[in-house]
């Protein structure tokens, strides 16, 4: 054989650095199962507690297991439905939106307020709460058209850094208007008025008892279909289509008659109807305050992870996220104090910026020079 041959053979059988972390990673998962197996790793080690007791407690107790799935679970993919809005707006525009978590915030005290200032005036109940709503929504639509008006269209073909910055002046426009409209203390979400349900379910399972929260289903099923709308709206309908293509490129949709303002405009208050949403769950599971725009932020490692120009990314991104705060918080948790929830989720999103930063679903990034 040539020596030609032999090194294209060589070649072709060349691992890239991604299967060299996998195998890596399987390496290591192997010597750690044959040192737990043989006694050479025992039980009051570090690496027993870190690599080996954590799986160990999930085989032994999956009732525990199903019930922190089932947690994260309902977590990713109220993190996906926040990335959703993050993810219209980066297609449309090709910047990132610091000020939607505080959308949710603003989104929520708005339908909050409302059904409040409708009490005043002796309109109460199940009604007041559809009307606060209708009016939430006409508010996130006044703030998409303002926006267009002010921000984007101004700063149309500036740097992406400056629109990024204009976000976030926006951000801290909305706190300063919700602060001074609906004051600092946090609210209570409407969430009976809505009909959203209380109460648990019990589940017999795994040997053990599996709880349920009904809101909990509420709030998946409520995303998971709001996800699944504007998914087929936005892959199928002429809106759509307009949207791919300013996504594609702002010159060319300009030169084929669409209107950047009005595709603006509606990726905004799709943004907007997103935020309310997402801040009815939240606010329903809590309270509705100016914190919820810490938790809105956690679409970052997600966007990272699924990719900032994709659907699905968003989805698979967000499910990996909650998921893995919530088993990580559980079972990792107590070796290092606790609290890793707050900050576990941008440790993954770094790992991801490592090997792949373009994200699992985000185009290959390419840089000419």
């Amino acid at each position: 054989m040539s020596d030609v041959s032999l090194k294209s053979e060589l070649a072709a059988f060349r691992m890239t650095p991604g299967l060299w972390t996998i195998a890596g990673v399987a390496g290591f998962a192997l010597l750690l199962v044959i040192g737990s197996l043989t006694g050479a790793i025992g039980k009051d080690t570090f690496a027993y507690r870190v690599f080996i007791d954590p799986f160990a407690q999930m085989v032994e107790m999956p009732d525990l297991f199903a019930q922190t799935l089932w947690e994260g679970l309902v977590g990713g993919v109220l993190y996906a439905l926040i990335a959703l809005g993050f993810v219209l707006i980066f297609k449309a525009s090709g910047v990132f939106n610091f000020a939607q978590g505080i959308m949710v915030v603003f989104a929520a005290l708005t339908l909050v307020g409302a059904y409040e200032k409708l009490g005043t005036i002796g309109i109460r109940g199940e009604a007041a709460a559809f009307i606060a709503l209708g009016v939430a929504l006409a508010v996130m639509l006044a703030l998409a058209y303002a926006v267009e008006r002010v921000v984007l269209r101004p700063l149309v073909n500036q740097p992406d850094i400056i629109l990024f910055m204009a976000t976030f002046g926006l951000t801290y426009l909305l706190i300063g208007l919700g602060e001074a409209i609906f004051g600092g203390n946090p609210k209570v979400m409407i969430a009976d008025q809505l009909y959203l349900p209380r109460g648990a379910i019990d589940l017999n399972i795994l040997g053990g008892r599996v709880t349920i929260q009904k809101l909990d289903i509420a709030a998946a099923v409520i995303a998971s279909a709001m996800i699944a709308i504007l998914a087929l709206f936005f892959q199928y309908t002429r809106i759509g289509r307009a949207l791919r293509a300013v996504a594609d490129s702002h010159k060319a949709a300009l030169s084929v008659g669409i209107s950047l303002n009005q595709i603006w405009i509606i990726v905004w208050f799709a943004a907007g109807v997103v935020a309310l949403v997402t801040g009815i769950m939240w606010g329903a599971r809590s309270d509705v305050s100016f914190g919820l725009q810490t938790i809105a932020l956690k679409a970052l490692p997600v966007l990272i992870l699924g990719g900032f120009t994709s659907i699905p990314g968003a989805i698979v991104g967000g499910l990996i996220i909650g998921v893995g705060e919530k088993i990580g918080e559980f079972y990792w948790g107590p070796l290092v104090g606790g609290a890793i929830e707050s900050w576990l989720a941008y440790i993954i999103a770094l790992i991801f910026l490592l090997f792949r930063p373009q994200g699992l679903f985000g185009d290959k990034i390419i840089e000419r020079i």
